[in-house]
């Protein structure tokens, strides 16, 4: 089933609250309150991505930013995607023209995230994103259930890809599926 045109594009302030529904509609994923998605959107636009469709809709989007520490990093905090475009490859789409733009941008050379050990879709997700970049990626622990959690959360595993050459742009952001 083919469905309707998506656009990829930066985030603006008017997007917060959108992707707050977003996130809530996308269980399991944290959600985060209105203020933090606002700040998202606003503060974090050039490290982040949205995807609409042709109603102007919020269907998907990624929140990343690149940490102070690590300025050729691409951490990636999160991904939703609205249920009716699941398995369509839009995740996919979104991660790779954010690590290109970001890539030619500001210079990154490696791509982080972390993933639940239970979360098979976001791993997929991420180890197809890294074939395409031909990266090689490491895991560990970064947060752990018994250590950060307090055993109420699963580990949060880290992913590590790189170092990788910027990307060439598969799409133009304003291009439509």
């Amino acid at each position: 089933m083919r469905s309707s045109p998506v656009t990829l594009r930066r985030p603006t302030d008017s997007d917060g609250y959108n992707l707050h529904q977003l996130v809530a509609n996308c269980p399991p994923l944290d959600t985060n309150s209105v203020y933090c998605n606002l700040l998202q959107c606003a503060d974090f636009a050039d490290t982040a991505i949205a995807a609409e469709d042709a109603s102007g809709r919020l269907v998907g989007f990624i929140s990343g930013y690149c940490p102070p520490s690590r300025p050729d990093t691409l951490f990636v905090w999160q991904v939703a995607v609205d249920a009716s475009l699941r398995g369509q490859g839009l995740a996919l789409r979104m991660l790779l023209a954010l690590t290109a733009r970001v890539a030619a941008e500001r210079g990154v050379r490696y791509l982080e995230t972390t993933i639940s050990p239970d979360n098979a879709a976001s791993q997929a997700l991420f180890r197809r994103g890294f074939a395409r970049l031909g990266a090689d990626y490491s895991t560990r622990i970064l947060f752990s259930r018994a250590e950060h959690f307090a055993g109420r959360h699963e580990d949060e595993v880290l992913y590590r890809a790189g170092p990788f050459a910027a990307p060439e742009f598969e799409e133009e952001l304003k291009e439509t599926a």
